[in-house]
């Protein structure tokens, strides 16, 4: 039976992963897995892991400016992310931390 629950997470990391194998530029051509891996291997790290939550995506619509990267509720939106941006993208999380203790 559908239950209506909310999130158990201060902060929903979603990663576009979508490959679409050369047909068309896609967020995986960006090394979007890397960049999901990267940031679960830090929330873990950084002990996050039971308020974030880090999943990968589907298409997110705007493969043309990816890899895309969003922070839900928050409706934070990175565009272009390379492996270097994944600081960044942390220190908004510990931002958003911050804001809600």
């Amino acid at each position: 039976m559908l239950e209506s629950n909310q999130s158990p997470y201060l902060c929903h990391v979603f990663v576009c992963t979508n490959d679409r194998k050369g047909a068309r530029k896609s967020c995986a051509d960006g090394n979007s897995s890397e960049i999901r891996r990267l940031l679960k291997e830090e929330i873990a790290n950084r002990g996050w892991k039971p308020k974030i939550r880090i999943s990968q995506s589907g298409c997110l619509g705007v493969c043309d400016s990816g890899p895309n990267v969003m922070l839900y509720p928050q409706q934070d939106w990175f565009s272009g992310v390379h492996v270097n941006d994944v600081p960044k993208i942390l220190n908004r999380i510990e931002a958003i931390l911050k804001e809600n203790k």
